[in-house]
Protein backbone atom coordinates (compact mmCIF):
# COMPACT_ATOMS: atom_id res chain seq x y z
CA UNK A 1 0.00 0.00 0.00
CA UNK A 2 1.03 3.63 -0.93
CA UNK A 3 0.58 6.32 1.33
CA UNK A 4 -0.06 9.39 -0.52
CA UNK A 5 0.37 12.91 1.62
CA UNK A 6 -1.44 15.72 0.58
CA UNK A 7 -2.53 19.14 1.12
CA UNK A 8 -6.57 19.45 2.09
CA UNK A 9 -7.73 21.50 -0.38
CA UNK A 10 -10.00 20.53 -3.07
CA UNK A 11 -7.23 21.16 -5.69
CA UNK A 12 -4.76 19.42 -4.08
CA UNK A 13 -6.80 16.36 -3.12
CA UNK A 14 -7.59 16.62 -6.94
CA UNK A 15 -4.03 16.15 -7.82
CA UNK A 16 -3.58 13.81 -5.55
CA UNK A 17 -6.30 11.74 -7.03
CA UNK A 18 -4.98 11.79 -9.91
CA UNK A 19 -1.61 10.08 -9.14
CA UNK A 20 -3.80 7.68 -6.83
CA UNK A 21 -5.21 6.82 -10.32
CA UNK A 22 -2.70 6.10 -12.40
CA UNK A 23 -0.68 4.26 -10.12
CA UNK A 24 -3.82 1.93 -9.17
CA UNK A 25 -3.27 1.75 -13.27
CA UNK A 26 0.09 0.13 -13.04
CA UNK A 27 -0.75 -2.55 -9.76
CA UNK A 28 -0.23 -0.55 -7.02
CA UNK A 29 -2.63 -0.04 -4.23
CA UNK A 30 -2.82 3.43 -2.56
CA UNK A 31 -4.18 5.62 0.14
CA UNK A 32 -4.19 9.42 0.31
CA UNK A 33 -3.35 10.79 4.03
CA UNK A 34 -4.44 14.64 4.11
CA UNK A 35 -1.62 16.87 6.09
CA UNK A 36 -1.98 20.76 6.86
CA UNK A 37 1.16 23.07 6.11
CA UNK A 38 2.09 26.51 7.62
CA UNK A 39 1.07 27.78 4.09
CA UNK A 40 -2.48 26.59 4.90
CA UNK A 41 -2.79 27.61 8.24
CA UNK A 42 -1.84 31.37 7.98
CA UNK A 43 -4.60 32.62 5.44
CA UNK A 44 -4.65 36.46 6.37
CA UNK A 45 -0.99 37.40 5.47
CA UNK A 46 0.25 38.00 1.88
CA UNK A 47 2.61 34.96 0.83
CA UNK A 48 4.96 37.53 -0.28
CA UNK A 49 5.45 38.65 3.40
CA UNK A 50 5.60 35.58 5.23
CA UNK A 51 9.24 35.13 4.16
CA UNK A 52 9.46 31.12 4.88
CA UNK A 53 10.36 29.04 2.13
CA UNK A 54 8.59 25.87 2.02
CA UNK A 55 5.55 27.41 3.33
CA UNK A 56 3.72 24.40 1.23
CA UNK A 57 5.86 21.38 1.09
CA UNK A 58 7.72 21.19 4.58
CA UNK A 59 5.31 19.26 6.99
CA UNK A 60 4.34 16.88 3.63
CA UNK A 61 8.34 16.24 3.64
CA UNK A 62 8.85 15.89 7.26
CA UNK A 63 6.51 13.01 6.72
CA UNK A 64 8.22 11.48 3.96
CA UNK A 65 11.52 11.59 5.60
CA UNK A 66 10.08 10.06 8.70
CA UNK A 67 8.00 7.01 6.80
CA UNK A 68 4.78 8.20 7.71
CA UNK A 69 4.11 8.80 4.03
CA UNK A 70 5.51 7.29 0.67
CA UNK A 71 4.73 9.95 -1.81
CA UNK A 72 4.19 13.65 -1.63
CA UNK A 73 2.40 15.09 -4.26
CA UNK A 74 3.19 18.89 -4.77
CA UNK A 75 2.41 21.79 -6.94
CA UNK A 76 5.63 22.41 -8.44
CA UNK A 77 5.35 26.18 -8.24
CA UNK A 78 5.67 25.31 -4.54
CA UNK A 79 9.00 23.58 -4.12
CA UNK A 80 11.75 25.40 -3.01
CA UNK A 81 14.93 24.58 -5.18
CA UNK A 82 16.85 22.76 -2.74
CA UNK A 83 15.45 19.62 -1.47
CA UNK A 84 15.78 18.20 2.19
CA UNK A 85 18.84 15.58 1.90
CA UNK A 86 17.21 12.08 1.37
CA UNK A 87 14.66 13.40 -0.96
CA UNK A 88 13.85 13.74 -4.57
CA UNK A 89 11.48 14.46 -7.46
CA UNK A 90 10.95 10.84 -8.16
CA UNK A 91 8.37 12.05 -10.93
CA UNK A 92 7.14 14.97 -13.08
CA UNK A 93 3.63 14.38 -14.90
CA UNK A 94 3.01 15.87 -18.54
CA UNK A 95 2.29 19.69 -17.31
CA UNK A 96 -1.00 21.24 -17.90
CA UNK A 97 -1.33 24.64 -19.31
CA UNK A 98 1.44 27.26 -17.37
CA UNK A 99 -0.21 30.25 -17.70
CA UNK A 100 -2.11 32.71 -15.63
CA UNK A 101 -5.91 33.22 -16.00
CA UNK A 102 -7.98 36.16 -15.26
CA UNK A 103 -11.50 35.98 -14.05
CA UNK A 104 -14.32 38.35 -13.92
CA UNK A 105 -13.05 40.40 -16.42
CA UNK A 106 -10.76 40.54 -20.12
CA UNK A 107 -7.48 42.07 -19.33
CA UNK A 108 -8.19 45.09 -22.09
CA UNK A 109 -11.93 45.75 -20.52
CA UNK A 110 -10.68 46.42 -16.96
CA UNK A 111 -11.74 50.02 -16.34
CA UNK A 112 -9.12 52.58 -14.84
CA UNK A 113 -8.40 51.94 -11.32
CA UNK A 114 -10.07 48.52 -11.27
CA UNK A 115 -9.07 46.56 -8.05
CA UNK A 116 -7.59 43.08 -8.77
CA UNK A 117 -6.79 40.34 -6.52
CA UNK A 118 -3.61 38.26 -6.67
CA UNK A 119 -1.65 36.11 -3.44
CA UNK A 120 1.61 36.82 -6.26
CA UNK A 121 4.14 39.50 -5.96
CA UNK A 122 5.28 38.17 -9.46
CA UNK A 123 1.82 38.95 -10.73
CA UNK A 124 1.11 42.20 -8.98
CA UNK A 125 4.75 43.44 -9.96
CA UNK A 126 4.04 42.18 -13.69
CA UNK A 127 0.34 44.00 -13.47
CA UNK A 128 1.57 47.34 -12.59
CA UNK A 129 4.13 47.27 -15.20
CA UNK A 130 1.44 46.89 -18.21
CA UNK A 131 -1.85 48.79 -16.03
CA UNK A 132 -0.03 50.88 -13.03
CA UNK A 133 -3.27 52.49 -12.77
CA UNK A 134 -5.25 49.26 -11.20
CA UNK A 135 -5.48 48.67 -7.62
CA UNK A 136 -4.17 45.33 -6.20
CA UNK A 137 -5.12 44.02 -3.63
CA UNK A 138 -3.69 40.15 -1.63
CA UNK A 139 -6.25 37.49 -2.01
CA UNK A 140 -5.43 34.29 -0.21
CA UNK A 141 -7.82 31.24 0.85
CA UNK A 142 -8.49 27.99 -1.65
CA UNK A 143 -9.51 28.57 -5.19
CA UNK A 144 -13.05 28.29 -4.37
CA UNK A 145 -12.53 31.10 -1.67
CA UNK A 146 -10.91 33.32 -3.83
CA UNK A 147 -13.40 33.23 -6.84
CA UNK A 148 -16.16 33.37 -4.58
CA UNK A 149 -14.39 36.82 -2.57
CA UNK A 150 -14.53 38.09 -6.44
CA UNK A 151 -18.26 37.38 -7.28
CA UNK A 152 -18.98 38.78 -3.78
CA UNK A 153 -17.88 41.95 -5.55
CA UNK A 154 -15.20 42.53 -3.37
CA UNK A 155 -12.45 42.48 -6.99
CA UNK A 156 -14.01 43.49 -9.92
CA UNK A 157 -10.96 40.79 -11.69
CA UNK A 158 -8.47 37.95 -9.61
CA UNK A 159 -5.78 36.39 -11.17
CA UNK A 160 -5.15 32.92 -10.67
CA UNK A 161 -2.91 29.89 -12.75
CA UNK A 162 -5.06 28.30 -15.18
CA UNK A 163 -3.88 25.08 -14.47
CA UNK A 164 -5.71 24.58 -11.19
CA UNK A 165 -8.79 25.86 -12.80
CA UNK A 166 -8.67 23.57 -15.93
CA UNK A 167 -8.12 20.64 -13.56
CA UNK A 168 -10.89 21.00 -11.56
CA UNK A 169 -13.40 21.63 -14.63
CA UNK A 170 -13.52 25.71 -13.69
CA UNK A 171 -12.33 26.59 -17.07
CA UNK A 172 -15.41 28.61 -17.96
CA UNK A 173 -14.57 30.74 -15.33
CA UNK A 174 -11.54 31.91 -17.07
CA UNK A 175 -12.17 35.64 -18.93
CA UNK A 176 -9.00 35.42 -20.46
CA UNK A 177 -5.88 33.66 -20.64
CA UNK A 178 -3.02 36.01 -19.85
CA UNK A 179 -0.06 35.75 -22.29
CA UNK A 180 3.49 34.76 -21.40
CA UNK A 181 4.69 38.22 -22.85
CA UNK A 182 2.31 39.98 -20.45
CA UNK A 183 2.39 37.88 -17.48
CA UNK A 184 5.62 35.56 -17.26
CA UNK A 185 4.18 32.52 -15.29
CA UNK A 186 6.21 31.05 -12.05
CA UNK A 187 8.81 29.00 -12.34
CA UNK A 188 7.25 24.84 -12.31
CA UNK A 189 3.30 26.87 -12.68
CA UNK A 190 0.98 24.51 -14.19
CA UNK A 191 2.91 21.14 -13.10
CA UNK A 192 2.65 18.49 -10.06
CA UNK A 193 6.07 17.24 -8.23
CA UNK A 194 5.75 14.02 -6.99
CA UNK A 195 8.09 13.52 -4.01
CA UNK A 196 9.97 10.49 -2.55
CA UNK A 197 12.92 9.17 -0.59
CA UNK A 198 16.00 8.52 -2.77
CA UNK A 199 15.53 5.01 -4.61
CA UNK A 200 12.12 4.71 -4.91
CA UNK A 201 11.06 3.96 -8.20
CA UNK A 202 7.22 3.21 -7.98
CA UNK A 203 5.95 6.49 -9.51
CA UNK A 204 8.81 6.96 -12.63
CA UNK A 205 6.37 5.62 -14.82
CA UNK A 206 4.33 9.23 -14.51
CA UNK A 207 7.76 10.88 -15.64
CA UNK A 208 7.12 13.10 -18.39
CA UNK A 209 10.64 13.94 -20.02
CA UNK A 210 9.88 17.22 -21.95
CA UNK A 211 8.28 18.54 -18.73
CA UNK A 212 10.92 17.30 -16.57
CA UNK A 213 13.37 18.97 -18.99
CA UNK A 214 11.38 22.05 -19.08
CA UNK A 215 11.33 22.77 -15.40
CA UNK A 216 14.78 21.47 -14.96
CA UNK A 217 15.92 24.68 -16.54
CA UNK A 218 13.04 26.81 -14.65
CA UNK A 219 14.20 25.62 -11.70
CA UNK A 220 17.90 26.35 -12.15
CA UNK A 221 17.23 29.74 -13.25
CA UNK A 222 15.36 30.48 -9.85
CA UNK A 223 18.02 29.04 -8.00
CA UNK A 224 20.90 31.19 -9.88
CA UNK A 225 18.93 34.13 -9.16
CA UNK A 226 18.33 33.25 -5.67
CA UNK A 227 14.59 32.97 -5.22
CA UNK A 228 11.75 31.41 -2.97
CA UNK A 229 8.28 30.67 -4.53
CA UNK A 230 6.74 34.20 -3.64
CA UNK A 231 9.71 36.54 -5.24
CA UNK A 232 8.81 38.72 -8.69
CA UNK A 233 10.18 35.86 -10.78
CA UNK A 234 9.02 34.55 -13.88
CA UNK A 235 10.15 31.14 -15.65
CA UNK A 236 8.77 29.77 -18.77
CA UNK A 237 10.75 27.14 -20.80
CA UNK A 238 8.67 24.96 -23.86
CA UNK A 239 10.81 22.08 -25.52
CA UNK A 240 10.38 21.22 -29.00
CA UNK A 241 12.21 18.23 -30.40
CA UNK A 242 15.48 18.77 -29.21
CA UNK A 243 15.69 22.52 -28.45
CA UNK A 244 14.39 24.57 -25.44
CA UNK A 245 13.66 27.97 -25.18
CA UNK A 246 13.60 29.28 -21.64
CA UNK A 247 12.15 32.58 -20.89
CA UNK A 248 13.07 34.72 -17.25
CA UNK A 249 11.85 37.76 -15.55
CA UNK A 250 12.87 39.73 -13.04
CA UNK A 251 10.27 42.61 -11.92
CA UNK A 252 10.00 45.50 -9.55
CA UNK A 253 7.38 45.27 -7.15
CA UNK A 254 6.06 48.49 -8.03
CA UNK A 255 6.19 47.48 -11.87
CA UNK A 256 8.53 50.43 -12.27
CA UNK A 257 10.93 47.63 -13.95
CA UNK A 258 10.64 44.47 -15.82
CA UNK A 259 14.08 42.66 -16.97
CA UNK A 260 12.97 40.37 -19.70
CA UNK A 261 15.41 37.79 -21.19
CA UNK A 262 15.39 34.43 -23.02
CA UNK A 263 17.47 31.42 -23.83
CA UNK A 264 17.76 29.07 -26.80
CA UNK A 265 20.06 26.02 -26.80
CA UNK A 266 19.66 21.85 -26.42
CA UNK A 267 17.71 20.00 -24.33
CA UNK A 268 20.83 18.46 -22.86
CA UNK A 269 21.48 21.94 -21.59
CA UNK A 270 18.52 22.33 -19.52
CA UNK A 271 20.15 23.45 -16.34
CA UNK A 272 23.05 25.47 -17.96
CA UNK A 273 20.58 27.39 -19.70
CA UNK A 274 18.81 28.24 -16.89
CA UNK A 275 22.15 29.48 -15.18
CA UNK A 276 23.44 31.35 -18.49
CA UNK A 277 20.20 33.12 -18.43
CA UNK A 278 20.09 34.01 -14.93
CA UNK A 279 23.56 35.56 -15.22
CA UNK A 280 22.33 37.46 -18.31
CA UNK A 281 18.95 38.98 -15.78
CA UNK A 282 21.91 39.83 -13.58
CA UNK A 283 23.90 41.77 -15.52
CA UNK A 284 21.42 43.75 -17.05
CA UNK A 285 20.22 44.65 -13.15
CA UNK A 286 17.93 42.08 -11.65
CA UNK A 287 20.14 41.92 -8.80
CA UNK A 288 19.26 45.29 -7.94
CA UNK A 289 15.85 44.52 -7.90
CA UNK A 290 16.08 41.22 -6.26
CA UNK A 291 18.30 42.62 -3.48
CA UNK A 292 15.60 45.29 -2.71
CA UNK A 293 12.77 42.81 -2.10
CA UNK A 294 15.17 40.88 -0.14
CA UNK A 295 15.88 43.63 2.07
CA UNK A 296 12.16 44.76 2.19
Amino acid sequence: MITIGSRGSQLALWQSRWVAAHLESHGHSTRIEIIKTTGDKITDVALSKVGTKGLFTKELEEALLDGSIDLAVHSLKDMPTELPHGLVLAAIPQREDPRDAILGCAFGELPKGALVGTSSLRRAAQLRAVRPDLKIESVRGNLDTRIRKMEEGQFQAIILAAAGLRRLGWESKIAEYLPVEIMCPAVGQGALALETKVGVEFCNVLDHAPTRLAITAERALLNALGGGCQVPIGGHATVDGDQLTLVGVVAAPDGSRVISKSIVGGVGDASLLGIELAAELIEAGADDILEAVYGA
